[in-house]
């Protein structure tokens, strides 16, 4: 059995890099035969991510981008939770407002960029405003949904050992929605990431979207481009793995539907 947890374990890492290594032969291998002097081969983009850490761009535009997708994220979860709890407690409210939500959730937040560049200017408000719409609506539905799927039976038990409404919610209802809570945020993190990207290009002068656009701008450095392209996949990866290991833990996978 070891051995067989040992060889999944091998493999685990062994095709990944294999498939890593055979993009990156077949991207060299393809600008080479086609002659272009725009698109860059690996070995220039990894000279441009030099050039960024030399200049000291790549950790403060990295800094810079998780810093406003942090503080639009964390909004939209500060705000969203709590609504999707109280609307998802309270179907009646949440019947009132859903068709709201439902209205202004598929508008795309870059459809917003003028607005929000008239109402706070270009700037970090702008962008973690636009960060902030993008997760909102995920997290409330995300919330809302998971407090309704909850069993009737769970509020009932918590009822009849005498607790009350606020505790039955706290100590009861939240648990067993919080695995399919934490599902609700990982979306909404990554549809934050990916306007933080767009936001950036239009809206502020730093980060790692700003990065893109400035550098396509600046000369046409598409090595740089592809630079800053491949350290927002990375960054991104890295982060859904982050609420991946959180989705695993003990503490977290109590509900209804992992239970004993």
């Amino acid at each position: 059995m070891s051995n067989l947890s040992q060889t999944r374990t091998w493999e685990k890492y062994f095709w990944p890099i294999v498939a890593t290594v055979l993009f990156l032969a077949a991207w060299s291998l393809s600008v080479k035969w086609s002659g272009t002097l725009v698109f860059p081969s690996p070995l220039k983009v990894e000279h441009g991510f030099e050039e960024l850490v030399r200049k000291g761009l790549l950790w403060r535009y990295a800094g810079d981008s998780l810093r406003r997708v942090s503080a639009g994220y964390l909004t939209a979860a500060a705000l969203g939770i709590p609504a999707g709890l109280l609307l998802g407690w309270y179907p009646a409210a949440g019947r009132v407002v859903n068709p709201l939500i439902q209205l202004l959730r598929p508008i795309s937040p870059i459809a917003w960029i003028p607005v929000a560049i008239i109402w706070f200017g270009v700037g970090d408000v702008t962008a973690v405003y636009l960060i902030f719409l993008g997760a909102v609506f995920p997290i409330v539905l995300a919330t809302m949904n998971a407090v309704q799927s909850v069993p009737l039976v769970f509020r009932r038990a918590g009822s009849n050992f005498g607790l009350s409404a606020v505790q039955v919610l706290g100590r009861v209802v939240f648990p067993a929605a919080l695995p399919q809570m934490i599902v609700g945020l990982r979306i909404a993190f990554g549809i934050a990431w990916l306007v933080m990207v767009a936001a950036e290009m239009t809206a502020v002068d730093s980060g790692l979207g700003y990065l893109v656009i400035d550098s396509r701008n600046a000369g046409q450095r598409y090595d740089l481009v592809v630079a800053a392209i491949i350290l927002i996949g990375l960054t991104g990866l890295m982060l859904d793995k982050v609420f991946r290991r959180i989705e695993k833990l003990k503490s977290v996978r109590w509900g209804f539907h992992h239970g004993s």
